[in-house]
């Protein structure tokens, strides 16, 4: 994690005052935006594009996630320190990142191997200690350390993975993109009985939420 001036410090400054003005209100998402070093997860071939508002590529098919789209996630999510969270789709580490400054209790499940290996790496290099990594499929989420107070998917999904509904604790908020070929970003919030209750918000276009490991 980042919290001496670095040469890059300007660059997300500038980020975050362009996230502001595209809607990002959220103090601790805000905060956790400034902080995480996105060049260190966008990696030297996107170097000098690290803070563009923008995805990049990281290798098998995949991309670092848009700052804005990482920033609107955890927004619905309704961060606060201490909450349990299972992030489905660690790419490239950095939702991972911007989860942990939030000071959430951060357990993430990615399906590729390689890209679980890397994120695993940039994230201890970069100073972040997640609860736990797993290299598996996120459509079975990680019910050992369920229930979960947040649920946050990133990757487009065609269903809503039965899984991660029962091990969402009842109060808890899920976020997911749902859809095909553009996603419909949707945040679930589980009532004490158990019930889902949705909200429909913007479109996006993610990489898909695949079943099974690589």
């Amino acid at each position: 994690m980042t919290t001496a001036h670095d040469p890059f410090t300007e660059q997300r400054m500038q980020l975050v005052r362009l996230l502001k003005q595209k809607g990002i209100k959220d103090p601790l998402v805000l905060r956790a935006m400034e902080r995480v070093p996105r060049h260190i997860f966008a990696g030297p071939q996107n170097l000098h594009r690290a803070y563009e508002d923008r995805p990049l590529p990281i290798g098998e098919g995949q991309t670092i996630s848009q700052p804005f789209t990482v920033a609107y996630m955890t927004q619905l999510l309704r961060p606060a320190p201490g909450l349990k969270t299972l992030e489905i789709g660690t790419g490239s580490g950095y939702q991972t990142a911007v989860l942990l400054e939030t000071g959430a209790e951060v357990y993430s499940v990615e399906r590729i191997k390689s890209l679980h290996e890397r994120a695993a790496r940039l994230l201890r290099e970069a100073g972040y200690k997640p609860a736990g990594l797993l290299y598996g499929d996120g459509y079975a989420g990680w019910p050992a350390h369920a229930p979960y107070d947040r649920i946050i998917v990133t990757a487009g999904a065609p269903e809503i993975p039965p899984a991660l509904t029962r091990q969402l604790k009842p109060g808890g908020i899920m976020v997911i993109p749902l859809g095909n070929p553009y996603q419909t970003m949707v945040r679930l919030i589980k009532t004490p009985e158990g019930k889902l209750l949705r909200e429909d918000y913007d479109t996006f276009v993610f990489v898909p939420l695949l079943k099974g490991k690589t």
